[in-house]
């Protein structure tokens, strides 16, 4: 039987407020798009980080999210494009840089990155 949570967001980019009704077996991106919202993102496999939140408080599944580290996971971060609600959550939307410099910050333009990409934490 499918679960229905309600999801808060913050768009700290057009500092608005949304509630949203989401499915346990839907991606929050697409329930978000199906509720009229206009939310940032860009691939929507998992593998950018342009809808990226930060998880202030609920629990999420995401595990096509490849775009981000296990750290970032850790940390909160999760992608709206392939992540399940799994209770009510909270969460903001996040600038993609400002991910982007978090996840790959500590290699590139430092000469640390010699092949690859440094998605899995050494």
């Amino acid at each position: 039987m499918t679960q229905v949570y309600t999801v808060r967001i913050h768009d700290r980019q057009n500092n608005t407020y949304h509630s949203i009704q989401v499915p346990d077996d839907r991606y929050i991106l697409m329930s978000a798009e199906n509720q009229g919202l206009d939310l940032p993102f860009s691939c929507r496999n998992g593998a950018c980080t342009a809808c990226a939140v930060r998880v202030l408080s609920g629990k999420i599944y995401q595990p096509e999210a490849m775009g981000l580290s296990p750290h970032l996971r850790e940390a909160g971060y999760a992608l709206l494009c392939v992540s399940y609600a799994c209770s009510d959550l909270e969460v903001e939307t996040q600038d993609e840089d400002e991910v982007y410099e978090l996840q790959f910050g500590r290699y590139f333009g430092k000469g640390k990155v010699r092949a690859g990409l440094p998605l899995d934490e050494d």
